[in-house]
């Protein structure tokens, strides 16, 4: 395509709305599913049960150490379903464009879309794109649903997670927030800071051989490990003992947090899990997540309790304990 900016014309669903289909997202995205470019992509599901997540992002800057803003909604959704349990298969996307939009940073976010998903395995089945005027909108914002199977029958909910369950998260936390924050802020630190904006697909295939010993997952993004936590107590009426010297933060996130008055526990995260687990398997279970990349720093870093029900207690380096509640207000918008 000769033209430099996405324009109105290319959502007018005529000839240059063909052109960037054709040119930018099917070159991109070319699969059995979506060559026929029909209204919607006829699927052929596997026998299980089927798990169905929507989400949408709006990040700014839409490129960031560790990732862009079409990495960012492969793994977000794909994360949104190994939290589920199932086994991803499928993504359809939905792209709201300001006009001017640079068409090479489009093609780049295309072909980072394609290259996480065939990571993973997925498919980009169907999908849209509408064009919006100059001020409609801040460059991009992305929608995907995703689905996937359960092949074992098992889901993973706060409903299952009992006294004496241990909380386990798979690595460092604070990355994706900090890195953000830099980014936007123009903050430099003397080991740069990078999204852990990944998939986490393998790690859902490793622990669906535990069975019934998972009881629950969340990924800790958007209010990070402290809201999440919160999230699971409230839901499965249980308490939270968290010990704060477990919790895995690199000394440059902690260092940046202490400079700039926050916390590392509600910084999002793109790379992570919490995972409760039972007891009984809980040190199997680590040693197992550690073997991947993804998690080596996974640890364990509290237990669950049935008093007080609904809450999250953490306990610090001098054996006291106090309260961790759940995110206040804003604490870093348009985070993904």
């Amino acid at each position: 395509m000769k033209e430099e900016r996405v324009w109105l014309a290319h959502g007018s669903g005529g000839r240059m709305s063909q052109q960037l289909i054709e040119e930018v997202f099917k070159k991109a995205w070319n699969n059995p599913y979506l060559e026929p470019m029909l209204d919607g992509a006829i699927l052929d599901p596997p026998p299980g049960k089927l798990v169905m997540t929507t989400d949408s992002f709006v990040i700014t800057p839409v490129f960031f150490p560790g990732g862009d803003i079409g990495k960012l909604a492969i793994c977000g959704t794909v994360n949104d379903l190994v939290a589920c349990g199932a086994r991803p298969l499928y993504l359809s996307t939905a792209m709201i464009i300001e006009e001017g939009f640079s068409m090479s940073d489009l093609r780049a976010i295309a072909a980072s879309m394609a290259r996480t998903a065939d990571e993973v395995g997925v498919k980009l089945v169907t999908g849209d794109t509408k064009v919006v005027e100059k001020g409609g909108a801040d460059g991009i914002f992305i929608n995907t649903t995703g689905i996937g199977v359960i092949d074992s029958g098992l889901q993973y909910r706060p409903d299952r997670i009992q006294p004496g369950d241990k909380v386990i998260v798979t690595g460092t936390v604070g990355e994706h927030g900090l890195a953000i924050l830099a980014r936007r802020e123009g903050l430099s630190f003397s080991t740069p800071v990078i999204s852990d904006c990944a998939p986490l697909h393998r790690i859902g295939v490793l622990l669906a051989v535990y069975g019934e010993d998972i009881r629950c997952m969340r990924d800790p993004t958007r209010g990070g490990l402290a809201t999440v936590l919160n999230e699971l107590a409230v839901q499965s009426k249980q308490s939270m003992l968290i010990k704060e010297g477990n919790i895995p933060v690199s000394q440059v996130v902690q260092g940046a947090c202490d400079m700039l008055g926050m916390d590392p526990l509600y910084m999002a995260n793109e790379g992570k899990m919490v995972i409760i687990v039972a007891p009984q398997r809980a040190g199997e279970i680590l040693a197992d997540l550690r073997k991947l990349p993804e998690a080596a720093s996974a640890a364990i870093i509290g237990e669950v309790s049935p008093e007080p029900p609904g809450m999250v207690l953490i306990e610090t380096g001098l054996g006291a304990q106090r309260i961790l509640g759940m995110l206040e207000g804003e604490h870093l918008p348009r985070i993904c």
